[in-house]
């Protein structure tokens, strides 16, 4: 598991003193679980969940990657990332965001050998 802190300044003195809490009510497994449930059957059969890693910010979440895979070569590249909040499971869905994965998944796509180039 990883922690990413946001908003850290790229100059001076850095001093980090962290104390959060949170009940951590959905885990990395389930909120990776969710997240290939919705890009499966809303977007794509091409797309599943990456591995999520714990983000802090205004609040705790999992951010979960989405990648693309295609049958006859495998996983392609991230295409997109979906935050799952870890005390309710609400995903940070918009129609904004599905509409980036979708793009950046055929983008990907697109630039990859077919079948018929190997």
């Amino acid at each position: 598991m990883s922690l990413i802190v946001e908003s850290i300044p790229e100059t001076g003195r850095l001093e980090l003193e962290i104390k959060v809490s949170a009940d951590v009510n959905v885990s990395a497994f389930a909120a990776r679980q969710k997240v290939n449930s919705f890009v499966l059957s809303e977007i794509s059969y091409m797309l599943h969940a990456g591995q999520p890693v714990l983000a802090v910010g205004e609040r705790i979440r999992w951010q979960v990657p989405v990648v693309l895979s295609l049958t006859s070569i495998g996983d392609i590249g991230q295409v997109g990332i979906i935050n799952v909040d870890v005390e309710t499971g609400q995903m940070n869905i918009t129609p904004q965001i599905i509409a980036e994965i979708s793009s950046r998944a055929e983008t990907v796509a697109q630039r990859s050998p077919s079948e018929t180039t190997k």
